[in-house]
């Protein structure tokens, strides 16, 4: 009897499962599980009743066109004119003005440009030969032209070699402007003793300047027919004159405010 009481002192006891605690945790989650949220209904109903109550914005009126604003950005300078066309050209091929025409009416130059080169000319600047033929001296087209495009932005390029006669010396020349081609023409020059050839070739290129400007308008009233006649009559006067040393006589022109060159003289 001692042993069967020690093999049941040892045996140990066991613990009965904890159900009713099981049995409610699940309850609790089944609870839990099956719960709705009514507030989306709520919140559903609310904006949809908001939105039959709420009246419909009202159409938004179209603004009325601004003015355009002017632009008042500066124009571009003559060294920013050249560096523009001269960025249009391709960097690797060097331009032979000697036979190029390249920028040939690539485009009006611009309004400042444009009013120096078309500036009527000032009657005192206007000169008339013994002949009657009026001119514009030489040195004061090219202060047309450095007013216009600035000392370095204009150029004369020959477009041959010089003509030689017995009398005469004659060459074409190019007038480039900012890079541009602008005009051609030929100039020419009398001599009288192979001594001047030098000065002659100097004179021709004048008149090449000259007549080139032409085509940019700078002194075109002295092509003008009308123009000249009115000149002519209201600054200009023919009279006869008498050569000093010869003594024959005749009818030359002068200005008004000036008087006949040696060797004549007003008779």
């Amino acid at each position: 009897s001692q042993v069967i009481k020690v093999v049941r002192a040892a045996r140990p006891a066991t613990k009965r499962p904890a159900t009713p605690t099981v049995r409610r945790t699940a309850a609790i989650k089944s609870e839990t599980t099956t719960r709705v949220d009514p507030t989306p209904a709520a919140s559903l109903s609310a904006s949809k009743a908001d939105s039959e109550v709420s009246p419909e914005p009202a159409p938004i009126a179209p603004e009325p066109p601004k003015d355009r604003a002017v632009d008042a950005s500066p124009e571009p300078s003559l060294q920013q004119l050249a560096q523009a066309h001269l960025a249009s050209l391709d960097k690797a091929t060097e331009v032979a003005w000697g036979s190029s025409y390249d920028g040939i009416s690539l485009q009006a130059f611009d309004d400042r440009i444009s009013k120096v080169l078309l500036q009527p000319l000032d009657p005192k600047d206007i000169e008339i030969k013994p002949d009657g033929i009026i001119y514009l001296p030489e040195i004061k087209y090219r202060r047309i032209l450095n007013r216009s495009f600035g000392p370095g932005g204009w150029g004369l390029v020959p477009r041959g070699p010089h003509t030689v006669t017995d009398r005469s010396i004659s060459r074409e020349y190019a007038l480039i402007c900012l890079g541009r081609f602008v005009s051609q023409a030929r100039g020419e020059q009398d001599y009288f003793s192979p001594n001047g050839l030098a000065t002659a070739s100097e004179g021709c290129k004048s008149n090449a300047l000259m007549r080139c400007c032409k085509d940019l308008g700078i002194a075109s009233e002295l092509w003008d027919p009308a123009f000249i006649y009115q000149f002519k009559r209201e600054h200009c006067k023919d009279v006869w004159a008498s050569h000093i040393e010869r003594g024959n006589k005749k009818r030359l022109w002068r200005r008004k405010d000036r008087t006949l060159d040696y060797p004549w003289k007003e008779a």
